[in-house]
């Protein structure tokens, strides 16, 4: 049940990635400037929320390298709380983009070993007094070992007391599209949301269309999941009963982590966190996915992942078409899920 009258605080748990460009003008002769940004998508996620208003953790295990720091930095500078991170000897994970001459980026990763992928149950034992209504996380720290089955663990004993929200965030490039195959029911058990891209979507269920994954991840037990289609906006299913919200005027495709703390925070304000999401309404789902579109259109309008303070925002986010639908051809309000889209949870 959500639990009324308590802070509306989101934990967010997860990996922090420092982002390098070559420096253009600043490289020389035998040597390489490297610009080096923030980033990782839960910790993207965190400053989103944080800056919406939403009080925000970050659990997370920074490296004591010069990295670290600059993670540090940039989260607190936004508002989040890190209390309960791990200060941790290993190295920060790097991805380095070699830029073509049309601006494409290919990443190179430095990641085995980083501090990211290293939690023990204790650290995570030790978070578990956080009076947040709801732990996100997903990407990386979720699917790459050590740490990953105890944060699967941690999710399943977390979900006695909070909303779980998941972001696989699949990266073939780490990591192969069959570890998340193979681990992704595991993560849709305990998970009250799941939030994914619809590139996401055709590496994990190859030809399946987006109803037919919705429903796959029903059964396996997410009661609400969220499928962004970039610039067509995104589709979700609560429980088997669809609404199409459009984007912006934008493509929203790279502002992912923007549109999940756009979410988060409108469903903590609407008062459905904390629970199983048992009081939902489509409407609000509907509510919830329009302003996540419009925070994540607001993050593409400006360079690099800098989503929008609470202060920016325009109102009038709310207005345009929304769709209901069961199925493609029926422009209708599901009021009841077909029996072949009933809703079981994999957890009780």
């Amino acid at each position: 049940m959500t639990r009324h009258g308590s802070p509306s605080s989101v934990t967010v748990l997860g990996e922090c990635v420092a982002d390098t460009f070559a420096g253009p003008g600043r490289s020389g002769l035998g040597e390489l400037a490297l610009r080096a940004l923030p980033g990782g998508g839960p910790a993207n996620t965190a400053v989103a929320l944080a800056r919406l208003g939403t009080p925000t953790r970050f659990f997370g295990r920074f490296s004591n390298d010069v990295f670290g720091t600059l993670f540090r930095d940039r989260l607190s500078a936004s508002g989040v709380d890190l209390t309960g991170s791990v200060s941790a000897p290993e190295p920060s994970t790097l991805a380095v983009a070699d830029l073509d001459e049309t601006g494409q980026a290919t990443y190179t990763f430095y990641a085995d070993s980083a501090a990211d992928w290293q939690w023990t149950a204790d650290e995570l034992a030790a978070t578990q007094q956080d009076d947040a209504v709801c732990l996100h996380t997903g990407s990386l720290a979720l699917v790459r070992q050590p740490g990953a089955g105890h944060i699967e663990d941690h999710l399943a004993s977390a979900r006695e007391h909070v909303t779980v929200s998941v972001d696989p965030n699949v990266r073939p490039l780490l990591v192969p599209p069959s570890a998340y195959q193979e681990r992704l029911p595991r993560w849709c058990a305990p998970a009250d949301i799941l939030r994914l891209s619809e590139d996401d979507r055709a590496l994990l269920l190859p030809g399946a269309g987006l109803e037919e994954a919705c429903d796959t991840w029903h059964s396996a037990g997410a009661r609400l999941v969220v499928i962004t289609l970039g610039g067509r906006g995104a589709l979700a299913s609560l429980d088997g009963h669809r609404v199409t919200v459009p984007t912006p005027a934008i493509d929203i495709v790279g502002a992912a982590d923007a549109f999940t703390a756009g979410l988060l925070h409108r469903l903590a304000a609407l008062g459905h966190l904390g629970g199983r999401l048992d009081r939902l309404s489509l409407e609000e789902v509907a509510d919830a996915c329009s302003f996540a579109t419009h925070v994540a259109a607001m993050t593409c309008s400006v360079p690099g992942a800098n989503p929008p303070r609470a202060e920016h925002l325009a109102t009038p986010f709310l207005s345009g078409e929304r769709r209901f639908t069961k199925a493609a051809s029926t422009p209708t309000l599901v009021t009841q899920p077909s029996p072949n889209r009933a809703h079981a949870r994999a957890v009780p």
